[in-house]
């Protein structure tokens, strides 16, 4: 999967980010910081936190022009 998206429960920027990657169409997998220590560490002030292809692509906002570029920009083929 090439987008993961860093997110926390009741997180209203977390349900933005949600909304822009279900309008792109991309899957991603979302994973819930609360869950880690170690990610509330790395991520905890910064959520929602956008990877693409394992890279952090931004946080607080997922860009949708900048990503629908990215996307392919960094596609195979």
């Amino acid at each position: 999967m090439r987008l993961t998206l860093y997110t926390r429960l009741g997180c209203h920027l977390c349900d933005d980010a949600k909304a822009v990657l279900d309008r792109i169409g991309e899957p991603y997998q979302e994973i819930n910081i609360e869950d880690s220590e170690e990610l509330e560490d790395e991520y905890g002030f910064r959520i929602p936190v956008l990877m693409l292809d394992g890279k952090e692509h931004g946080y607080w906002r997922v860009e949708e022009d900048r990503l629908r570029r990215d996307l392919r920009l960094s596609s195979p083929g």
